[in-house]
């Protein structure tokens, strides 16, 4: 066996005796930052939510989603291992929990950019659909620390030369705010949970999300955007641009088969218990039934207005 992967075996195994030990002890659970180098300046950090990118520019540190609260500060660590250069910018995707909490334990110096639309979802923090209600706001338990400082309407730019960095929106789809985060030096993207992997998405109309408008949006983004590669999706594997069609189709597949349902005058429960993921979408995810159901009922009762 190769020394490199004799290390990592052992690192595995050091961390899951940390945790059990801690476990035995009543101790937290320490919180593992999983690494994974995609380009000689680029990483993406796993493990506490939604997946974070680190981007080390010329001067300074670009980070995409922050993860769940009590993960912002393994991430600073994390980072400091990666580089000694300071962080300079925090783009968040959208305004769930596991993308955006980690903000308040960042610097105040670093400049937050969201969507526009994700700002003001986050001055709310509302539970995501499906999801129970929200005990609190992260930002204003922190008095207002990690809200955004500059926000985008349709599109902007960070940058310039090798350290561009490109942010787009397109629509609805996860939720009213989802922005695109685009590395045209590396060809790779940040997809947030727009696109979280081969899976039933959340649709989250609580914050503005679309079950109807998801496919286009997502067909948007593939035909607006070029010489991308390699997609960071959400809570998944790195995808293909390739497969973020297929993640489109797959979506209109769906929206298209509630509405069929409803055509017919079934239910909402009707149609959840009858839908499994067709045959031609090998590899997706067997969606959890109240996932399936609150995804049902969202593109139902769009279809009826």
């Amino acid at each position: 066996m190769k020394r490199g992967i004799v290390l990592g075996v052992l690192m595995i195994v050091g961390a899951v005796s940390l945790l059990v030990t801690a476990q035995q002890q009543g101790q937290p659970q320490a919180r593992v930052v999983e690494v994974e180098k995609l380009k000689d300046n680029l990483w993406v950090l796993k493990g506490g939510g939604g997946n974070t990118a680190v981007f080390v520019m010329a001067n300074g540190v670009l980070v995409v989603d922050a993860k769940n609260p009590g993960w912002g500060q393994p991430i600073l660590d994390q980072i400091k291992m990666l580089t000694n250069k300071p962080i300079t910018t925090l783009i968040n995707t959208h305004t769930h929990g596991d993308h955006v909490s980690g903000n308040v334990e960042f610097p105040a110096t670093v400049d937050i950019v969201t969507h526009e639309n994700t700002k003001a979802n986050m001055e709310r923090m509302v539970a995501p659909t499906g999801f129970p209600p929200a005990t609190g706001n992260i930002f204003t338990q922190n008095n207002g620390r990690g809200m955004p400082k500059r926000t985008f309407n349709d599109r902007m730019t960070l940058g310039s030369g090798n350290d561009r960095v490109e942010l787009y929106y397109f629509g609805r789809a996860h939720t009213n705010g989802d922005a695109w985060v685009v590395f045209p030096s590396l060809r790779l993207m940040h997809a947030g949970d727009s696109f979280a992997g081969k899976n039933v998405p959340l649709l989250d109309a609580n914050n503005g999300g679309s079950g109807v408008a998801y496919p286009e949006t997502l067909m948007k983004v593939h035909d607006g955007i070029r010489n991308v590669d390699t997609i960071i999706t959400g809570h998944s594997t790195q995808m293909t641009w390739a497969d973020l069609k297929e993640y489109a189709d797959f979506n209109r597949d769906f929206r298209e088969a509630v509405r069929a349902g409803k055509q017919a005058g079934r239910t909402v429960d009707q149609i959840a218990s009858a839908w499994t993921v067709p045959a031609k979408y090998a590899g997706y995810g067997t969606p959890q039934p109240p996932r399936l159901r609150a995804n049902v009922e969202v593109v139902y009762n769009e279809l009826g207005r």
